[in-house]
């Protein structure tokens, strides 16, 4: 996540028509949890350096050593900025215990090890995954959940994120909307608390992206991109996806979330040499 001196995400303020991509200094994280998945997880950092990409991100990286991955991350010479609390059972459709309410317990020893183990690799960023839950019991659950874990992130310099996602591809999850999300954000009342605002996820749900990312600031912490429909790169489908991130405001990092139909770097290449046009 880019920081401003205040250390708070980078946003353009106003709402003028801006001027060329170029010019916002763009950066594009791979995902590595859909990006390069014929390689172990260790040698995805290095394939994603080598492509041109300005940083990676990971799902569930935690079969990989913290030493480890941190060692791989140095020396890709790439920033590590995000990992996902672990989704509970996933054989049984769990998508995430953070607000589920009767298992508080295992949530809280995900977050902590989610913790522990971005500490130690050098990850900015945490998203903590809700879970299948609906109602004010769930609510609390998660608000509880989430000031136990700010707090500490807090100390350790690490931000938590919350993703609202689409209920067709994720049936039942808790956090479907970014006015949910506000909420939930401003309840908690910490500064290590922000959205990830997943454009995939949000055209499905919502649309008007544009003004629902300038409208929600600062309060987004990291921005997701991937095609509408079907999940490929993200300049297909139905998004002017050049025109959105040009201007929304967003200057932070932009993880490139998408499940690849050709070489990362290949669609990578294409999609700058798009955008500067």
């Amino acid at each position: 996540m880019a920081l401003a001196p205040g250390g708070g995400p980078c946003y353009r303020a106003g709402t003028v028509e801006l001027g060329p991509f170029r010019e916002i200094d763009m950066r594009i994280s791979a995902n590595l949890g859909f990006l390069y998945g014929a390689l172990p997880q260790i040698e995805r950092i290095a394939a994603a350096a080598r492509d041109g990409f300005d940083a990676v991100e990971f799902h569930c990286p935690y079969e990989v050593p913290a030493a480890d991955l941190a060692a791989a991350l140095a020396q890709a010479g790439l920033p590590g900025l995000g990992i996902n609390t672990r989704p509970g059972d996933a054989a049984a459709g769990e998508f995430g215990l953070g607000a589920v309410p009767g298992r508080e317990t295992e949530a809280d020893a995900y977050l902590d090890e989610a913790l522990d183990y971005a500490a130690a690799a050098g990850i900015r960023n945490i998203h903590v995954m809700a879970g299948k839950a609906s109602g004010a019991a769930a609510e609390r659950s998660f608000v509880r959940h989430l000031s136990r874990g700010a707090a500490r992130a807090e100390n350790l310099g690490i931000t938590l994120l919350i993703e609202p996602l689409n209920s067709v591809d994720v049936p039942g999850y808790f956090l479907t909307g970014t006015d949910h999300a506000r909420r939930i954000v401003e309840q908690v009342g910490r500064s290590a608390l922000r959205i990830m605002y997943d454009l995939y996820h949000m055209q499905i749900m919502q649309g008007n992206n544009i003004n629902r990312i300038r409208a929600l600031g600062p309060l987004i912490g990291h921005l997701q991109i991937a095609a509408v429909p079907g999940r490929a790169e993200p300049d297909r489908g139905e998004l002017a996806m050049g025109r959105v991130l040009r201007d929304c405001g967003y200057t932070g990092f932009v993880g490139a979330e998408y499940r690849p139909t050709i070489p990362p770097g290949e669609w990578l290449s294409r999609f700058r040499e798009r955008l500067e046009h």
